[in-house]
């Protein structure tokens, strides 16, 4: 049955919340997540084929100079178009929502009380 599982990728520099919200995905039995620290360590891994990859904004706490979550966009979007990439951060700006849309994201969740709702609900949408 785990070969059903969509293949999920949270990346998020935020330890308590990368594991918070791997533990309610798993928790559902439709996901086989994996978590990374870094961008770094996910772009490492992308020949894994995840369904989705759940991108922090910011990356540089867990390590200084970290590249961020734009510039993981980026690449990641470079090396796999197709890709489907939801940005999770706690900017509540228009205009970094829009500018993370423009560079390839689907979606774009603000990390508040209700992002792990929705980020279920949208991996139920594009998974």
């Amino acid at each position: 049955m785990s070969d059903n599982k969509k293949k999920v990728f949270l990346v998020d520099d935020d330890k308590m919340f990368l594991t918070m919200l791997s533990d309610q995905l798993e928790g559902l039995g439709k996901y086989t997540v994996s978590t990374f620290a870094t961008g770094e360590e996910c772009l490492d891994k992308l020949s894994a084929n995840p369904d989705v990859i759940v991108l922090d904004y910011y990356l540089d706490s867990a390590v200084p100079g970290a590249l961020n979550g734009m510039e993981i966009l980026k690449r990641i979007k470079t090396t796999s178009p197709d890709l489907k990439v939801v940005m999770l951060s706690s900017q509540e700006h228009y205009g970094v929502a829009l500018q993370t849309i423009a560079k390839g994201a689907l979606y774009y969740v603000i990390k508040d009380n209700q992002a792990f709702g929705e980020i279920e609900r949208l991996l139920e949408e594009i998974a």
